[in-house]
């Protein structure tokens, strides 16, 4: 794949043989970013894991403590009461019938959806539609929750899902750019944090392989394990 002339710049400027701290990396990635958009930074960690065996998958979630700078659309498939509080802790949409009907239809535009155990018999039969977006509650998520209004607010304040993929690799977006430096190395170190202390027993020989950060259009800078490792204990 061709370089852009802007990429090749960015190679000039920056060092990418070295480790970085994350406030390191962080600063240079907001100093480099010359693109016509706010980019988010992007996190992705290496693990020594085999997610073909289940015992090895590392999947959960964590709230930024900054939250992501993203506006996030959500959907609460309840009953009664429920609707009212949903709707009371920021949820965009909230109902039960109406909204299966529009998800049958084809209607997907929200980006989580939250629902009470009770609604979930015929949320679960939307699964061929809802599944491959990644938008089918689960309780592991805290996505699926007798408490619809903790669950709304969670999502809100900026609680992300992550998973790790076949390659033993999790990727997550831990905010804005346009946050201050401080604020990004707060999201970073609960996101890895979470991850290391996530470590499943029976995952042998080195844990954490690699991290990196980079931004949305930008260069992937390499972070120093010893730090992640630190703030984790």
């Amino acid at each position: 794949m061709k370089e852009s002339k802007r990429l090749k710049e960015l190679k000039k400027k920056n060092d990418l043989t070295k480790e970085y701290t994350i406030e390191e990396a962080v600063s240079m990635l907001k100093n480099s970013s010359n693109v016509k958009f706010v980019e988010s930074l992007d996190a992705a960690i290496k693990l020594g894991v085999d997610p073909k065996y289940a015992d090895q998958m590392v999947r959960g979630t964590v709230t930024l403590p900054n939250g992501t700078g993203k506006e996030v659309k959500v959907l609460a498939i309840t009953k009664g009461d429920n609707i009212e509080k949903a709707l009371k802790a920021g949820a965009d949409f909230a109902g039960f019938e109406e909204y299966l009907e529009k998800i049958k239809g084809g209607w997907t535009d929200v980006d989580v959806i939250v629902a009470t155990p009770d609604s979930m018999v015929e949320l679960g039969k939307l699964g061929r539609i809802l599944g491959p977006k990644g938008l089918m509650p689960n309780p592991k998520s805290g996505t699926v929750s007798n408490d619809v209004a903790s669950a709304v607010k969670e999502v809100k304040a900026g609680k992300i899902e992550f998973r790790v993929d076949k390659s033993g690799i999790v990727h997550a977006s831990l905010g804005k750019l346009s946050f201050d430096v401080p604020k990004l190395v707060e999201n970073a170190h609960a996101f890895f944090s979470t991850i290391i202390k996530m470590k499943p027993s029976s995952a042998k020989g080195q844990y954490v392989k690699s991290i990196f950060l980079s931004s949305t259009m930008g260069l992937g800078l390499q972070i120093s394990k010893d730090e992640i490792v630190a703030v984790a204990k």
